[in-house]
C-alpha cells in the first residue's frame, strides 16, 4: 500500500464552501513500473494529460478545497469506473464483446489507457493484481476523498457542486472554447450549468454543455441533485491557458483563471439561498 495518498489536498478537509474543486487528470508522478512497461515515447502520454489544469484550478482557487490527483492518467483513469478494463492489456479484464463496451473503452480509453494519440503504449499486459492495486491504492482513495468532502459541504451549506476541471485540445475553427458537462442534466440542477454558461459568455468565450464532453464517471459517481450535490465538468481549451507549444503555461494563464474564479463565485452565488437557509 502507497503511505501517501495519490491526491494533493488544497484547502481544509471540511470545506468551507460549498463549491469543491477536482482535477484527475493533471497528474504527473509517472512511476518506474509505468515507464518500464512503455513501448511508445514517453513522451506522448502528456497526450493524456490535462496539462496544467492543476496550475489553472490552483491560480482560481480561493478558500474552496481543492483535489488534485498526482498519479497520471496513463496509470489509472479516475474518470472512469472500476469495471471499465480493458481486456487487451489487462488480464483482469472480463471479457465482453466490442459491441458491449463503451466507445470510450473501444478507443482504448478504459481505466488504463491503451492508446495516446492514435499510438499503441504498452509493450505487455498488465496483470489483473496491477491493476487492482492501482484500483486499492489510487482510484478508490481519491473518490472517497472526494465523497466525504461533498458530504460535508452539503450537511454545512445544505448543498455542494463540484466542479471537475479538465482541458480539452482546440476544437474546431469557431467551435467551443469552453465546454460545460452535466450528464445531460443528470449530475447537476440546471441553475447551477446556467449560471456558468453566463459568466463564458459575460467574457466573449463561445461555449457549449455536453457537446462533446458530457463528463464521465466523476459525475456519474458524485452528482446527485435529489440530495443536492451537483457536479459539473468544466472543460478548458488549453490554447486559453498553456503557451503555443501546449506544454508550460503562457500569457493566457492569467486572464483563464479569473474566468475560472468568477465561475466559482457563481456557482456559490446560486447556492448560497440554501447555505443560509442551512446555517
Amino acid at each position: 500500500m502507497r503511505a501517501t495518498p495519490p491526491f494533493d489536498l488544497h484547502g481544509p478537509e471540511s470545506p468551507a464552501s460549498p463549491v469543491v474543486l477536482s482535477v484527475p487528470h493533471a497528474g504527473r508522478d509517472y512511476p518506474l513500473p509505468l515507464r518500464a512497461a512503455l513501448r511508445a515515447p514517453a513522451s506522448s502520454l502528456i497526450a493524456l494529460e490535462d496539462r496544467h489544469a492543476d496550475t489553472l484550478a490552483l491560480a482560481a482557487r480561493g478558500i474552496e478545497t481543492l483535489f488534485v490527483a498526482t498519479r497520471p492518467r496513463a496509470w489509472i483513469d479516475l474518470n472512469r469506473a472500476e469495471h471499465e478494463r480493458d481486456p487487451r492489456i489487462d488480464e483482469g479484464a472480463q471479457s465482453m464483446p466490442e459491441s458491449a463496451q463503451s466507445l470510450k473503452l473501444r478507443s482504448g480509453l478504459g481505466l488504463v489507457p491503451r492508446r495516446a494519440g492514435g499510438i499503441d503504449l504498452w509493450r505487455r499486459r498488465f496483470a489483473a493484481e496491477e491493476v487492482r492495486a492501482r484500483i486499492v491504492q489510487d482510484h478508490r482513495p481519491y473518490h472517497a476523498a472526494l465523497a466525504t468532502a461533498l458530504a460535508a459541504a452539503r450537511a454545512r451549506f445544505g448543498v455542494a457542486v463540484l466542479l471537475d476541471i479538465h482541458s480539452m485540445p482546440p476544437l474546431a475553427p469557431g467551435a467551443a472554447r469552453v465546454v460545460i458537462g452535466d450528464r445531460f442534466g443528470r449530475s447537476s440542477a440546471a441553475r447551477f450549468v446556467s449560471r456558468i454558461e453566463g459568466v463564458v459568455h459575460a467574457a466573449h468565450i463561445r461555449s457549449a454543455v455536453n457537446t462533446p464532453y458530457a463528463g464521465g464517471h466523476v459525475l456519474d459517481r458524485h452528482g446527485d441533485p435529489a440530495l443536492n450535490i451537483h457536479a459539473i465538468q468544466i472543460e478548458f481549451d488549453r490554447s486559453l491557458y498553456l503557451d503555443r507549444r501546449r506544454d508550460g503555461t503562457g500569457p493566457g494563464l492569467e486572464a483563464a483563471a479569473t474566468l475560472l474564479r468568477q465561475m466559482i463565485d457563481a456557482v456559490s452565488d446560486e447556492a448560497l439561498p440554501l447555505a443560509d437557509a442551512a446555517q
